[in-house]
């Protein structure tokens, strides 16, 4: 079975509604980074960072998964297929993919301030100010915040460099170390890019066939295609 490794960013969440960062209309137009996506921002000011991430959460709750997230998720009935995703949410499990690595944190997760391997689960939107883990050390989101190692990193080369294919959604391949991914992957695999717009496709050396459109539409449209091409492979 063919490995397919999905890459998705911002866009994908945004097509379900989720504010993303770097929109001008986006997350970023009424916060500074620094003041709610630092450790140190979490040190000083930790009442603003816990209220934000609150806030997406409950945003969360609220949303469901799109077009784009079930496509991805449907391809398992055809491929082998692992999604490696920048985004925080969890609507690429709601859509029901079962092979994710999330790169930045999640945002339905809390961990220690003292172990980052201490997580726990949050099932509602609110996270306590006081709230504490295992440890007696306060909880903080499990997020990667600004200056931090992307502890996910290395376990995602690993999967892109087994892939077939890849299917790149939604994201500006600004943002690292994340963007480099798509140098780790073999020279002779085909990439899609689902984006209406052209992020920075400098670092990708491969066969590229980009689908100008947002996820709804061009994640849905490249499963047909690619569903379609394997069923006539093994016909023949």
């Amino acid at each position: 079975m063919k490995k397919i490794v999905v890459f998705t960013g911002a866009g994908v969440s945004n097509d379900s509604g989720i504010a993303t960062f770097r929109d001008s209309d986006g997350l970023w137009a009424n916060h500074k980074i620094e003041d709610i996506c630092t450790p140190q921002a979490l040190a000083n000011n930790r009442e603003e960072v816990i209220q934000f991430y609150n806030t997406r959460r409950k945003e969360l709750f609220e949303t469901q998964p799109n077009a784009g997230h079930y496509a991805i998720a449907q391809l398992e009935q055809y491929f082998d297929v692992e999604v490696i995703t920048q985004n925080i949410d969890d609507l690429h499990e709601r859509a029901g993919s079962t092979k994710i690595t999330h790169l930045h944190g999640e945002l339905r997760k809390l961990r220690s301030t003292k172990n980052p391997d201490l997580i726990s689960e949050i099932n509602e939107w609110e996270q306590p100010l006081d709230a504490k883990a295992e440890d007696g050390s306060l909880l903080r989101p499990f997020i990667v915040f600004f200056g931090e190692a992307v502890p996910m990193f290395d376990a995602a080369v690993e999967i892109a460099a087994k892939a077939d294919m890849m299917i790149i959604v939604g994201t500006s391949l600004a943002v690292y170390p994340a963007a480099a991914l798509v140098s780790y992957i073999r020279k002779d695999i085909p990439v899609w890019l689902v984006d209406p717009n052209t992020p920075d496709i400098s670092g990708i050396q491969n066969k590229l066939t980009h689908i100008k459109q947002n996820s709804v539409i061009g994640v849905p449209m490249l499963y047909e295609e690619l569903v379609q091409q394997e069923i006539d492979s093994v016909a023949l």
